[in-house]
């Protein structure tokens, strides 16, 4: 019943935005007056829909100018008449601009109130909450310019709250990781507060190992909110549970995790490029990067990953996908893993992106570069790889 209503809403703003654009003036704007006629019964009592009603009342009167400018021609000269008929479209037109957001802000305040019920209530309504959290994803996404009415409504019902409550839920985790996202991304300065304040933090790094999604939106995060979350995670003492994710079983997870030690690397301070590189980052990479060139080193691996690790099956073969940088929706992470070399000069594209990162001065850049050569040297397990990855580091990787 309540999608059907939903749809009855979501047919009528397609009508006001057809008559806004001219292209149906017919049975769109009779839609429109059909339901000013019912607004009485229909509109009254909810003082969210007081605008609506005005503006369907003024479709109505330019409609009834229209009619009676087209009645009066024998009357009034061709261009009087003209000139009233232009104007009355015109009125109506920007009525039905008017009309079609106004709609849209109570298809919105249905579908918030609709997903934060579904995601407090304790019976069986997964499926329903990840509709609706797919449904708020692409909202929040499609808006071009902010929508206050929109942001009055994720307010109002307490959408980030119940969204994070959710967050490491086994059936509703993944949506709400991106959600979250989606939600920073259209209001920094509403929600990178509560991000940075809340318990979403812990819970998408606790949930990393389980699923791509809550790293995915954990670089999502980074990107979007630069130091002060790379800041936090590292006062929480978060960032060694996240390089250890570059030893996943999962593929995508392998590969978010160098996307993220990458911006990691770009946004950190010097203290935490150092914690980077204390949690052994080097050696990972240059494990990893020996596997695109040769395949797996089981023997190398086993010397340094804990029992712990290799007893839950972290080490395996390895494949993993390039274009690390821009953040990813779950369908391209299948095409990015059937890249056959991903980790390719790992270890000089992290130091890259700390020597024209943002959060290290000159000096500290240079002491940094220093430490990664120090490390590769020590990680190495020939001459001609030492050399190599130090060519790599110093001049850039050959193409």
């Amino acid at each position: 019943m309540e999608e059907d209503f939903l749809k009855v809403l979501r047919a009528l703003r397609d009508a006001a935005r057809r008559v806004e654009a001219g292209r149906d003036d017919g049975p769109s704007l009779h839609a429109l007056l059909a339901l000013e006629a019912s607004a009485d019964d229909l509109l009254a009592g909810d003082p969210n829909l007081g605008s609506l009603g005005r503006l369907l009342t003024r479709i109505r009167a330019l409609w009834w100018s229209d009619e009676f400018a087209r009645e009066g021609v024998g009357v009034l000269s061709y261009f009087s008449v003209r000139c009233r008929r232009c104007k009355a479209r015109r009125g109506i037109a920007r009525a039905a601009a008017g009309v079609a957001g106004e709609i849209q802000a109570w298809i919105d305040r249905e579908n918030v109130a609709r997903l934060v019920a579904a995601l407090r209530s304790d019976g069986a309504v997964d499926a329903t909450a990840r509709t609706l959290l797919a449904d708020l994803e692409t909202r929040l996404l499609s808006v071009d310019l902010f929508d206050s009415r929109l942001q009055r409504a994720l307010l109002q019902y307490g959408v980030f709250a119940a969204v994070e409550a959710k967050l490491g839920d086994p059936a509703l985790g993944d949506g709400c990781a991106t959600a979250v996202l989606a939600l920073v991304r259209f209001n920094k300065d509403v929600f990178v507060g509560q991000v940075l304040m809340g318990r979403a933090i812990g819970a998408l790094v606790a949930s990393a190992s389980d699923s791509p999604a809550p790293l995915r939106a954990l670089n999502g995060l980074v990107a979007a909110i630069r130091s002060p979350l790379v800041d936090e995670l590292h006062a929480r003492g978060e960032l060694p549970r996240l390089v250890a994710l570059l030893c996943s079983a999962d593929p995508r997870i392998r590969a978010l995790a160098l996307e993220f030690a990458l911006r990691i690397g770009y946004y950190g301070r010097m203290e935490i490029v150092d914690a980077l590189l204390a949690e052994g980052l080097v050696k990972r990479l240059l494990c990893l990067q020996r596997s695109d060139l040769d395949g797996p080193f089981p023997d190398m691996c086993d010397s340094y990953y804990s029992r712990q690790e290799k007893s839950e099956g972290i080490v395996k073969g390895v494949i993993f996908f390039a274009g690390i940088l821009g953040w990813r929706r779950e369908d391209d992470d299948a095409e990015a893993v059937s890249s056959p070399q991903p980790f390719v000069s790992a270890v000089s594209r992290f130091a890259v992106q700390v020597e024209v990162g943002e959060g290290l001065s000159p000096r500290e850049k240079r002491a940094a570069k220093l430490e990664i050569l120090r490390r590769v040297r020590e990680a190495a397990v020939s001459p001609a790889e030492e050399a190599t990855v130090l060519a790599e580091v110093l001049w850039g990787a050959t193409p």
